[in-house]
């Protein structure tokens, strides 16, 4: 009788065992998946500090002395597309509400593995290495602007000028836009992120015009 009792005991027991092992498993799931997603922002939130630090004194080479008398790009006619033809857009810029907080700081262009990068504008080299797991290759241009290009393989070291349309080298092979292979292009002025799709496309807004009569 009481081993009959018991064993109801824990016959009754058990869905409360089990929900509670389910609910343990469940955290344990989140948590790690927090933890993952964490590590990832803090590589692109590294990644995005190291290649600052890295750049400051070009940027600021860029925007004094003899550079900073010649034109800033300001339309679609400045600048020439990095790739060729012209490329699909996987995804645009999105800037952060902070500059501390995540946000997409540039655009990323589809490109398959090989595909050939080529400078926007006349330039010159001031960054080719590694920035935390991927390669990446910086131009300084005129008006304190600084263009990079990841992941990208070059023969080009820093220093080496640059003409618009110049082949820079080629984008490695890569799983930053699943399932795709693409080219992030980003775009510094003074310091600051910005589109590069505004030295390419003309995003000012349309304005209708009043009919004039004949």
């Amino acid at each position: 009788m009481a081993l009959h009792r018991t064993a109801r005991r824990r016959q009754l027991a058990q869905p409360q065992i089990e929900a509670r092992s389910s609910v343990r498993s469940g955290v344990r799931r989140g948590v790690r998946r927090g933890v993952r997603s964490g590590v990832r922002r803090g590589a692109m939130m590294l990644r995005y500090a190291v290649i600052a630090v890295l750049t400051v004194p070009a940027m600021l080479a860029a925007g004094s002395g003899s550079t900073a008398a010649q034109p800033v790009p300001t339309s679609r006619s400045d600048w020439l597309w990095p790739l060729s033809p012209r490329p699909v857009l996987i995804r645009g810029f999105e800037p952060p509400p902070q500059p501390w907080m995540s946000g997409h700081r540039g655009v990323d262009l589809l490109a398959a593995a090989g595909a050939h990068i080529r400078a926007p504008a006349a330039g010159h080299i001031v960054f080719a290495g590694w920035v935390v797991d991927r390669p990446v290759l910086t131009i300084a241009q005129a008006g304190g602007i600084l263009s990079s290009f990841e992941p990208v393989t070059s023969s080009l070291t820093v220093g080496t000028p640059v003409t618009a349309g110049q082949l820079l080298g080629t984008v490695v092979l890569n799983r930053h836009c699943p399932p795709s292979s693409c080219l992030h292009w980003g775009v510094r002025r003074l310091g600051l992120y910005v589109d590069p799709l505004r030295f390419i496309l003309d995003r000012r807004p349309s304005i209708l015009l009043p009919l004039v009569s004949p």
